[in-house]
C-alpha cells in the first residue's frame, strides 16, 4: 500500500473498482473524468463556491484541494495554486489542441481533473485548473 505523507491511501484502484465506481457518475461527469474532457467555462457549480472545506475527487473520493490554496483567476474554471498533497496529483505531459500542457489526473483511479500552468499567483506560481465536475466539494463542517 502507498500512503501519502497527508495520510491518504494512494494505491491505484483496479479496473473492476473504477468500473464500479464510474457506474454512478453522470454522462457529463463520465466524459471529463474517463474520457479526458473539459467544461465549458464559467458553468461549473464549484467556479464561486467560497466555503471552507475539501474538494475530492468525484470518482474515488481522494482529497485533492484544500478551499485556503483556491483563488479567482478569471478562467472560467476553478482554480488552486496547490495541492491538499503534492503526491496526490499525478503530473502527465499533453500535446493535445497544438500545445504543449500538463494534465492532471488522480493517482488512484486515472481520472482526468484538469490542467496546470505556471501563471499563478505566489506562493506557488502554479495554476490548478480545475473541471468542476471531477471534484466533490466538502465543507469542513460536513463529516
Amino acid at each position: 500500500m502507498t500512503v501519502s505523507a497527508a495520510g491518504y491511501d494512494l494505491t491505484p484502484l483496479s479496473k473492476e473498482e473504477v468500473a464500479e465506481k464510474a457506474a454512478r457518475l453522470t454522462d457529463e461527469e463520465r466524459r471529463i473524468l474517463l474520457e479526458h474532457g473539459t467544461e465549458h467555462p464559467f458553468c461549473g457549480n464549484l467556479l464561486d463556491n467560497k466555503q471552507a472545506g475539501t474538494y475530492h475527487c468525484r470518482l474515488c473520493e481522494l482529497p485533492l484541494f484544500s478551499s485556503s490554496a483556491k483563488f479567482d483567476s478569471g478562467t472560467g474554471w476553478p482554480s488552486f495554486f496547490q495541492p491538499f498533497d503534492p503526491d496526490h496529483i499525478r503530473y502527465l505531459e499533453d500535446g493535445s489542441l497544438g500545445m504543449v500542457r500538463t494534465e492532471i489526473r488522480c493517482p488512484r483511479c486515472d481520472s482526468h481533473l484538469g490542467h496546470v500552468f505556471p501563471d499563478g499567483p505566489p506562493p506557488t506560481g502554479q495554476r490548478y485548473c480545475l473541471n468542476s465536475v471531477a471534484m466533490e466539494f466538502r465543507a469542513n463542517n460536513d463529516s
